[in-house]
Order: C-alpha cells, then sequence, then structure tokens
C-alpha cells in the first residue's frame, strides 16, 4: 500500500521523504490555511519534494469554475493531481481532466455509490473518508470493502485512496482489505514505528553493550 502524507508542512514532508515512507501528498484549503502560506507556492514546494502524485484541491462549485482554476493548478508540475468534489459538477470536472490525461482525485466519498460514480468518471483516485464515517456513528472499513469489492467486480482503474485517517489500525485495516493507498498525518505515519517490545529489546541491547566497555570504530 502506497502512503501519502496528508500536509501542507514542507518541513514534514522532507523529513518523511528522506526516509523513503511516503508516496505523494494530499493537501486541502485547511491544511493550506494551517501553513500559512500561499497556495500556489507552497504547492509548488510541496511538488518539489516528492515525485509522486501532490493532490491541490480546486474551490469552485461549477464544472466551468473547476476547470478554469484547475488549469492553473496543472501548470505547477507534472505531478499535480487536481481534486475535485464528489458532486455532479466535480464528476464532470474529472471526466474532462482525465480525458485530457491529468490526474483527478475525487474527494469527499461517503458511499460505495459515491465511489462507482467516480470510477466511471475516470478517477485516478477516490477518497473514502473513514475517520468521518466512523464519526457519525458508520462503518468507515465496512465502506472500504464495498469499494473494493465494486472495483474488482469490474476491474475499475481507479485508485481507493483512504483518507480521514486518525489512528494506526485504521492503517492496518485498510492495508488488509486492500486499499491502495491511505493518506494520513505524518504523526499517524511516525507510530507505526512505535511498539513496546521495540523499545525493551533496544533498551537490554544498549544495556548489555555498555558492559562490555566495547566501541565501534
Amino acid at each position: 500500500m502506497k502512503f501519502f502524507v496528508d500536509t501542507a508542512d514542507t518541513a514534514e514532508i522532507e523529513e518523511l521523504a528522506a526516509a523513503g515512507l511516503i508516496d505523494g501528498v494530499t493537501t486541502n484549503p485547511s491544511l493550506i490555511h494551517k501553513s500559512g502560506k500561499n497556495f500556489l507556492e507552497v504547492t509548488r514546494e510541496i511538488c518539489a519534494l516528492t515525485p509522486g502524485p501532490v493532490s491541490a484541491e480546486v474551490l469552485a462549485l461549477d464544472h466551468e469554475e473547476m476547470m478554469r482554476e484547475a488549469e492553473h493548478l496543472r501548470k505547477i508540475a507534472d505531478n499535480v493531481c487536481i481534486k475535485v468534489p464528489l458532486t455532479l459538477e466535480g464528476l464532470k470536472t474529472c471526466k474532462a481532466l482525465s480525458d485530457e490525461g491529468t490526474m483527478v482525485n475525487v474527494t469527499l466519498c461517503f458511499s460505495a455509490n459515491q465511489a462507482l460514480l467516480a470510477a466511471k468518471a475516470g478517477a485516478t483516485f477516490v477518497s473514502p473518508f473513514v475517520g468521518r464515517h466512523d464519526d457519525n456513528g458508520l462503518d468507515g472499513m465496512g465502506l472500504l470493502r464495498d469499494i473494493r469489492l465494486i472495483y474488482d467486480n469490474y476491474a475499475f482503474d481507479t485508485q481507493i485512496l483512504v483518507a480521514s485517517v486518525r489512528h494506526p489500525i485504521h492503517v492496518l485495516e485498510s492495508a488488509r482489505i486492500g486499499a491502495d493507498v491511505a493518506t494520513m498525518p505524518a504523526k499517524v505515519i511516525k507510530s507505526l514505528v512505535n511498539h513496546v517490545l521495540t523499545d525493551k529489546g533496544l533498551e537490554g541491547f544498549l544495556a548489555d553493550w555498555a558492559k562490555t566497555g566495547q566501541t565501534i570504530g
């Protein structure tokens, strides 16, 4: 499964990219606002930090304006992926951009039927929001299983990009279901390395090594 980091913080992206832990980046208006930087400038900076897809979201709600905004965004770099909402206007934009060879991430997916429409519109990625689904008393992982089954039934090329990932269990269950990508905050990616037995084992090794009085090099 590919990992995308969900952030507009270039320092976080640079750190994770140097460790080989990310395959792309997703952003949204809230993350851009949090960064305090100019939208186009920070998107350009992010695209230079990773060769993978960088999702940049349009803000318009009608097709014509979405296309106008997308034209500006896809000029930034070849790895820009245009993010559009899962609405009829967004799907229309998805179809037009996909036909032109532009990567498209259809976001704010909360049902398998919506995901089916995104695939039919030629989306590169569809982003089901599992955390928000869970927050509302629904089954985020059940949604993923339905989408995976439907996509496999018809051999759709659209990749399932799991969004609103809150904790390591979301990552584990998404991988078990067969999601193609998970996008998550940097802190969630870093938390995947944590295990009490790893910490205890390392502590024991270091204690024993200290007793030898030796050094390496």
